[in-house]
Protein backbone atom coordinates (compact mmCIF):
# COMPACT_ATOMS: atom_id res chain seq x y z
CA UNK A 1 0.00 0.00 0.00
CA UNK A 2 2.85 2.40 0.84
CA UNK A 3 4.34 2.02 -2.66
CA UNK A 4 1.02 3.10 -4.19
CA UNK A 5 0.95 6.16 -1.94
CA UNK A 6 4.49 7.14 -2.91
CA UNK A 7 3.71 6.63 -6.60
CA UNK A 8 0.55 8.70 -6.26
CA UNK A 9 2.40 11.56 -4.55
CA UNK A 10 5.13 11.47 -7.21
CA UNK A 11 2.45 11.59 -9.90
CA UNK A 12 0.79 14.58 -8.21
CA UNK A 13 4.11 16.45 -8.13
CA UNK A 14 4.79 15.65 -11.79
CA UNK A 15 1.27 16.62 -12.91
CA UNK A 16 1.59 19.97 -11.11
CA UNK A 17 5.20 20.52 -12.24
CA UNK A 18 4.52 22.98 -15.10
CA UNK A 19 2.73 25.33 -12.69
CA UNK A 20 5.34 24.70 -9.98
CA UNK A 21 8.06 25.81 -12.41
CA UNK A 22 6.38 29.22 -12.70
CA UNK A 23 6.35 29.38 -8.90
CA UNK A 24 10.04 28.45 -8.77
CA UNK A 25 10.85 31.25 -11.20
CA UNK A 26 9.11 33.76 -8.92
CA UNK A 27 10.83 32.20 -5.90
CA UNK A 28 14.18 32.76 -7.61
CA UNK A 29 13.28 36.42 -8.15
CA UNK A 30 12.28 36.70 -4.50
CA UNK A 31 15.56 35.16 -3.33
CA UNK A 32 17.64 37.36 -5.62
CA UNK A 33 15.89 40.43 -4.18
CA UNK A 34 16.39 39.61 -0.51
CA UNK A 35 13.51 37.22 0.07
CA UNK A 36 13.59 33.90 1.89
CA UNK A 37 12.26 30.41 1.15
CA UNK A 38 11.82 27.16 3.03
CA UNK A 39 10.08 23.83 2.61
CA UNK A 40 6.97 23.16 4.69
CA UNK A 41 5.25 19.77 4.37
CA UNK A 42 6.30 19.23 0.76
CA UNK A 43 5.60 22.80 -0.39
CA UNK A 44 8.11 25.60 -0.95
CA UNK A 45 7.07 28.78 0.84
CA UNK A 46 8.80 32.00 -0.26
CA UNK A 47 8.34 35.50 1.08
CA UNK A 48 9.81 38.96 0.90
CA UNK A 49 11.72 40.69 -1.86
CA UNK A 50 10.04 40.48 -5.24
CA UNK A 51 7.34 38.17 -3.84
CA UNK A 52 6.05 40.99 -1.65
CA UNK A 53 6.02 43.45 -4.55
CA UNK A 54 4.26 40.99 -6.86
CA UNK A 55 1.58 40.23 -4.27
CA UNK A 56 1.04 43.89 -3.36
CA UNK A 57 1.01 45.44 -6.81
CA UNK A 58 0.49 42.81 -9.51
CA UNK A 59 -2.39 40.74 -8.13
CA UNK A 60 -5.71 42.23 -9.32
CA UNK A 61 -7.25 42.59 -5.86
CA UNK A 62 -7.74 45.78 -3.89
CA UNK A 63 -4.71 45.90 -1.61
CA UNK A 64 -3.11 42.93 -3.36
CA UNK A 65 -2.91 39.44 -1.92
CA UNK A 66 -1.37 38.02 1.25
CA UNK A 67 -0.28 34.85 -0.56
CA UNK A 68 -0.57 33.02 -3.87
CA UNK A 69 -0.06 29.39 -4.89
CA UNK A 70 1.63 28.16 -8.05
CA UNK A 71 1.81 24.38 -7.96
CA UNK A 72 3.89 23.31 -4.97
CA UNK A 73 5.11 26.86 -4.36
CA UNK A 74 3.36 29.41 -2.16
CA UNK A 75 4.47 33.03 -2.31
CA UNK A 76 3.66 35.20 0.68
CA UNK A 77 4.24 38.81 1.60
CA UNK A 78 5.89 37.80 4.87
CA UNK A 79 6.10 34.81 7.24
CA UNK A 80 2.93 35.91 9.05
CA UNK A 81 0.93 35.94 5.83
CA UNK A 82 2.20 32.45 4.99
CA UNK A 83 1.20 31.19 8.43
CA UNK A 84 -2.29 32.77 8.34
CA UNK A 85 -3.08 31.54 4.82
CA UNK A 86 -1.43 28.10 5.00
CA UNK A 87 -4.64 26.02 5.08
CA UNK A 88 -6.23 28.10 2.30
CA UNK A 89 -3.14 27.91 0.10
CA UNK A 90 -2.75 24.16 0.70
CA UNK A 91 -6.22 23.75 -0.77
CA UNK A 92 -4.90 25.47 -3.91
CA UNK A 93 -1.91 23.09 -3.91
CA UNK A 94 -4.35 20.16 -3.91
CA UNK A 95 -6.38 21.82 -6.68
CA UNK A 96 -3.23 22.16 -8.75
CA UNK A 97 -2.41 18.51 -8.12
CA UNK A 98 -5.82 17.63 -9.59
CA UNK A 99 -5.81 20.08 -12.51
CA UNK A 100 -2.09 20.18 -13.38
CA UNK A 101 -1.20 22.47 -16.26
CA UNK A 102 -4.90 23.24 -16.70
CA UNK A 103 -5.17 24.84 -13.25
CA UNK A 104 -4.27 28.39 -14.31
CA UNK A 105 -6.63 28.52 -17.32
CA UNK A 106 -9.38 26.78 -15.32
CA UNK A 107 -8.96 29.33 -12.52
CA UNK A 108 -9.16 32.19 -15.04
CA UNK A 109 -12.28 30.68 -16.65
CA UNK A 110 -13.89 30.30 -13.21
CA UNK A 111 -13.21 33.99 -12.52
CA UNK A 112 -14.70 34.98 -15.89
CA UNK A 113 -17.72 32.76 -15.28
CA UNK A 114 -18.36 34.38 -11.90
CA UNK A 115 -17.99 37.88 -13.35
CA UNK A 116 -20.27 37.06 -16.29
CA UNK A 117 -23.02 36.19 -13.78
CA UNK A 118 -22.55 39.51 -11.98
CA UNK A 119 -20.60 37.90 -9.15
CA UNK A 120 -17.22 38.92 -7.75
CA UNK A 121 -14.47 37.41 -9.91
CA UNK A 122 -12.38 36.41 -6.87
CA UNK A 123 -14.72 35.72 -3.95
CA UNK A 124 -17.19 33.78 -6.12
CA UNK A 125 -14.54 31.84 -8.05
CA UNK A 126 -15.25 28.15 -7.39
CA UNK A 127 -11.57 27.48 -6.65
CA UNK A 128 -11.51 30.25 -4.03
CA UNK A 129 -14.77 29.12 -2.47
CA UNK A 130 -13.33 25.60 -2.17
CA UNK A 131 -10.12 26.93 -0.59
CA UNK A 132 -12.06 29.08 1.89
CA UNK A 133 -14.20 26.08 2.87
CA UNK A 134 -11.11 23.86 3.24
CA UNK A 135 -9.38 26.43 5.44
CA UNK A 136 -12.50 26.81 7.56
CA UNK A 137 -12.81 23.03 8.07
CA UNK A 138 -9.07 22.79 8.81
CA UNK A 139 -9.50 25.19 11.75
CA UNK A 140 -12.23 23.08 13.35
Amino acid sequence: MRAWHVAGRAGAYLWALPVTLAGLLLTTLALLSGGRARGVAGVIEAHGGAATLILKYMVPLRGGAAAMTLGHVVLGRDPGCLERTRAHERAHVRQCERWGLFFIPAYAIASLAAASRGRHYYRENVFERDAVAAARSDRH
